[in-house]
Order: C-alpha cells, then sequence, then structure tokens
C-alpha cells in the first residue's frame, strides 16, 4: 500500500468534484501535482502543491484554490485536519484509524511491504563491474559492483525484468600482454631466473599459482613451444583463472550476475557478430567511408590519417563520428562496443544500464548514439558513472597492496572490514559524487557509522521480540495476527513511526525511477533513527516501552509495530544487499 499514490487519487478525485476544474477540466494537467510528507512534520502528514500548479491555468488564485480544496478534503472519512499555508500548499493530517490501518497491511506483507509494479516486467539489463581478466579485483571496481548490484535488486524490487551481466574484456592486447606474463611465472616456476620483470606486463604475485598450474601439467612442454602454439593454451588458463579469482571476490562483496559475457564471441567465426552490427548500421544508413579531421589535443588510439569506414553518430547525438573498420580492415574497440549492444537488444532487453567508473565519461555519448541508432529509439541506454573512492584509515590514506603490486584489492577491504560495511558505506554517497572510506569509522559502534546504526535497529527489533517471549512465556507470539492488534497503535509518537514506515514504497518507486539506490541507504539510516529515537523515549517513560509486562495487549499491539519496522530494514538491506542481523554484540 503507497500511502501517497492513495492520496494522489483522493485528492484528484475532490479536484474533479469542483466547479471551476469542471469548466475548463480538458485544459488542466494534473501529472505536476505531487503528493509528498511535509517538509515539517508537525505540519501535517501529506502535503500537496496542487493548487499552486493548477490555480494559473485555471485563471485563479492558488490561496483561494487550496481553500476549496481542502473543504472537499474535508469530507474524507480519513483526514482529520486540512489546513492550508503559505500561497497555497495543503496540509493533511490523516486520522489515527487511517494509520492503523496502514499498519495492519505493513504487518500483514512482511518483507514485501514497498514492493511495487511501476516497473510492468520491463525487460532491463544492469551491466557492471565489467573489469579487464587480467587480476583481482581492485577497490575502484568496488563501488561500481556495489551500486550496480544494489540497483538491480532495487528495480527487481520494483517490477522490472532485470539481468545482471558482467562483460569479459577478453580481446584484445591486454589479454595477450596477460598470458605473457603468465608465461614468465611459468618459466619461474620451473626454475628459470626471469631478471628485471618487463614493465608492461603484470607483476603482481596473484599470477604465481597459475603458472605454477603450468608448469606442473605441461613440464617444460610449454617453453618449448613457438609463441603462436603456446599462447592460446597460455591465454585461455590465464582468462579461466582471473575470471575464477574476480567471481570469489564478487561473491565476497555479495555480488552475483546472471550473464557473464565473453567479448571473444563478439569476434568468433570471423566476427561475425560485429559484421552483422555493422551491416545492420549500414542498411539503416549510418556508416560510410571517410577520414575524420585530427581531434583537438592528443590524438585517440585508434584514430587514422586516412579513409575508414565510419559510423555516422553526429547525427544520433555523438560529438564526432567513430571508426568502425580501420584502413588494414581490422575492427576497432568501438565495433565490438556496437556488436555487443546489439546482442542485447535482440535479447530482448527494452533498457540498458551501464555501470562505469568516472573515467570512461568520454563513452557515455558515442554509447547513447549506438542505442539510438541500433534501436531506432525503440531501447533506452543510461550510463551511470561511479566517482572515486579514495581508501583512509584515520584519516591518513591506506598504502598500495603488496600482493597486486600497484593497487589496493577488493578483497583486502571486505576481508578486513567485512561485505556489509563495505556495501552500506559505498551506498552512503550519491555514485556521481566523491566518497572517502575510512576503516576506522565503519568499524565504530556508534551513530557515525550508518551500518551499525541500522543494522542495530533491526537487532534491537528482533531483541523486543524475546523479551516478550521472557515476559510473557505462556503465549505463543509466532502464531499471532500481529495484524489484529494495530487498534492498540495510538500514541503520537508511535503514529510517528508508522508515518517514517509509510514512506517507504514511495522512497522505493522514486529511487527505482530514478536509478539512485543511495536513497534506500538514506531512508534506512532516517528509519533507524525514528526507532532508536523511539527506543530511547521508553527509557524514560515506562508507558512508551515496546514490551511491558504488566499490560499484555499494549504489548502485543507494540510487537506488530516492531515487526513493521523490522521488515522494512530487512526488506531494504537486502536491496543494499547487506544483512539484517538478529542480534549484534
Amino acid at each position: 500500500m503507497n500511502l501517497f499514490a492513495d492520496f494522489d487519487l483522493r485528492i484528484k478525485a475532490a479536484l474533479e468534484t469542483l466547479d471551476i476544474v469542471k469548466e475548463k477540466r480538458a485544459e488542466l494537467d494534473f501529472g505536476r501535482i505531487t503528493i509528498e510528507p511535509p517538509r515539517d512534520q508537525s505540519h501535517g502528514d501529506v502535503a500537496t502543491n496542487a493548487a499552486m500548479v493548477l490555480a494559473k491555468p485555471l485563471g485563479t488564485n492558488p490561496r483561494a484554490l487550496a481553500d476549496l480544496i481542502a473543504e472537499a478534503m474535508r469530507s474524507d472519512a480519513d483526514v482529520s485536519e486540512v489546513s492550508v499555508a503559505g500561497p497555497g500548499f495543503i496540509n493533511i493530517r490523516l486520522s489515527t484509524g487511517y494509520w492503523q490501518r496502514v499498519l495492519a497491511v505493513m504487518i500483514s506483507d512482511g518483507t514485501d511491504y514497498g514492493r511495487s509494479t511501476i516497473g510492468g516486467a520491463k525487460k532491463v539489463n544492469v551491466e557492471f563491474v565489467s573489469a579487464n581478466p587480467t587480476g583481482p579485483m581492485h577497490v575502484g571496481h568496488c563501488r561500481g559492483a556495489v551500486v550496480g548490484d544494489a540497483l538491480a535488486n532495487l528495480m527487481g524490487f520494483a517490477g522490472y525484468d532485470v539481468t545482471k551481466e558482467y562483460y569479459i574484456n577478453d580481446a584484445g592486447g591486454q589479454i595477450d600482454k596477460l598470458a605473457k606474463s603468465v608465461f614468465l611465472r611459468y618459466r619461474e616456476a620451473l626454475g628459470e631466473t626471469i631478471g628485471e620483470w618487463p614493465e608492461d606486463s603484470y607483476g603482481g604475485d596473484y599470477l604465481v599459482p597459475v603458472g605454477q598450474e603450468l608448469a606442473k601439467e605441461y613440464g617444460t612442454r610449454l617453453h618449448n613451444m613457438p609463441q603462436e602454439d603456446w599462447l592460446p593454451i597460455v591465454k585461455n588458463r590465464a582468462i579461466d583463472a582471473m575470471m575464477a579469482l574476480i567471481r570469489e571476490d564478487l561473491a565476497a562483496l555479495n555480488v552475483h550476475h546472471d550473464v557473464f559475457f565473453s567479448e571473444r564471441t563478439l569476434h568468433a567465426d570471423g566476427a561475425q557478430k560485429i559484421r552483422t552490427a555493422i551491416n545492420d548500421l549500414t542498411f539503416k544508413g549510418h556508416v560510410y567511408r571517410g577520414a575524420l579531421p585530427p581531434p583537438k589535443g592528443q590524438l585517440p588510439e585508434e584514430w587514422e590519417d586516412r579513409e575508414q569506414t565510419l559510423f555516422r553518430s553526429t547525427e544520433v547525438g555523438d560529438d564526432i563520428d567513430r571508426p568502425l573498420i580501420k584502413s588494414d580492415g581490422s575492427y576497432t574497440y568501438f565495433a565490438a562496443d556496437v556488436a555487443y549492444f546489439k546482442d542485447k537488444f535482440d535479447r530482448g532487453f527494452e533498457e540498458m544500464i551501464y555501470v562505469l567508473g568516472a573515467d570512461h565519461g568520454g563513452y557515455v555519448k558515442r554509447l547513447e548514439a549506438v542505442a539510438r541508432a541500433v534501436s531506432e529509439g525503440r531501447s533506452k541506454l543510461t550510463v551511470l558513472l561511479c566517482q572515486l573512492v579514495s581508501l583512509l584509515r584515520d584519516g591518513e590514506p591506506v598504502k598500495m597492496s603488496k600482493r597486486s603490486g600497484n593497487f589496493v584489492t577488493l578483497r583486502e577491504v571486505v576481508d578486513e572490514v567485512g561485505s556489509d560495511s563495505v556495501r552500506f558505506m559505498m551506498l552512503y554517497r550519491k555514485n556521481s559524487e566523491p566518497l572517502d572510506f575510512d576503516f576506522a569509522k565503519v568499524t565504530e559502534q556508534s551513530k557515525d557509522n550508518p551500518v551499525f546504526y541500522v543494522q542495530y535497529a533491526h537487532a534491537r527489533c528482533m531483541s523486543v521480540f524475546r523479551q516478550a517471549r521472557e515476559a510473557f512465556p505462556d503465549l505463543d507470539i509466532d502464531s499471532l495476527n500481529l495484524a489484529d492488534s494495530v487498534a492498540g497503535i495510538t500514541d503520537p509518537n508511535e503514529l510517528q513511526l508508522v508515518a517514517k514506515l509509510s514512506e517507504y514504497p514511495r522512497i522505493i518507486e522514486a529511487a527505482a525511477q530514478a536509478q539512485e539506490p543511495h536513497r534506500v541507504v538514506f531512508y534506512l539510516y532516517d528509519l533507524a533513527s525514528a526507532f532508536h529515537g523511539h527506543w530511547a523515549k521508553g527509557n524514560q517513560n515506562v508507558d512508551l516501552r515496546f514490551i511491558n509486562d504488566k499490560n499484555r495487549e499494549s504489548s502485543i499491539a507494540r510487537l506488530g509495530l516492531v515487526h513493521a519496522v523490522a521488515s522494512v530494514l530487512k526488506s531494504g538491506l537486502a536491496i543494499a544487499g547487506t544483512d539484517a542481523p538478529v542480534e549484534m554484540r
């Protein structure tokens, strides 16, 4: 039950009864009307700008129109008070009975409360991480992994049909470099001294086990082969080993993809998928032969001062046209991007979301241009850029990893502070803003550590049920229908907590539509704060305690409220990909 959607319908129904609206109904746009919580909770439970946005087209004063709407809303049995503020804002206070019915729905729905159908089962592909399979995940991949995974969870909860995808960049020069680096480790495993490690190689210790396994399996046979023979063998083994390492790192972060898509499949059978994609663009009039002028500044890697096969991307929103086939007949990296998008489109996805690092900002317009050209506007492409994460310890930068050679690994961070802390904090800033991750702060047991504060709220909820079993040992709590006892929730402080819970469905829908999963964790922190605040009031006033061994009925009613709080916390934490602990020590 979405309270705000409910009152959106009620307020619009009230508008339809007004003579001034009936006369000009065809000219009015109700879509600009918002129904939301007031900024100041003391003003009421629901606020609307209806009079502000409709006064001008109706040719009337906003305040006068607000008075008419307010009068119409006063006849609603679930409304206890309506007031008009400022130039025409309408604030509505809801009846206790309405809040009790909302609470009953929350209790009955449990962790499904807030689940939405706004997605309409629309097929969405969320592609995230997609790190080159050349080593373990580093902390730079961590934020994109969490944002992409949480966004997919959120959109799934909001009714979209979501697929989580990882694009394996297993073609190109970086894979050849990886294989040659593994071959050096293989030679080391045979007892050879390599000497100075080549600058253009991957020198991390994570390749040592791969070389040792090759030595164990092949002995000296690979060493005696020419490069064209050993390279494909070592390349396949290296990719498999690195992807196994990456999957383990992601699993430690509670990230699991539905699809791992190999770039090599685009180049298989004579690059048939790439050729098909280019032919498709050619048929649609987006491909031509020509030469590009040299761009200002540093020349891009694939720029050539000669005639090439080009994508006319400037006609579909890009800054410059993009090369597809070089003058020597080889395909560009961008040609594979075109084929990859077409593959997604052919799989029936109506929206593709790419979660990329901030250093990929230059890719946005070209990818959007591909989407417009390939799908002819039938599929939407969105790129979310994740800004950098700075690792700190008591405010000081964290040193590099020895194992990786030149970066801090994701696994090191997860092993030190835990997956829950990493995930929650990676979401505790909007993805487009830089993030400081301080190891000391995320392990504090205080309000200043958001993940602890939220998880502690859920653990406290569970402790209330344990207290109830101790206070009423003869009561079979598990068999109670707590929704039947909501009439016992009447205290204004308790109703404020119900009001905070009622915002959850609205938060879910807004966050999913905006593709901003950080909104969910912000809300969870606010809900935890409200719950902890009410707990503190119970410490001061025994009448407000959740469990009162001298009042069985009120205790059962409050168990329903606590159940609702716990359910929303657990639901939101699941979207964030974190645990909802039953106790914390």
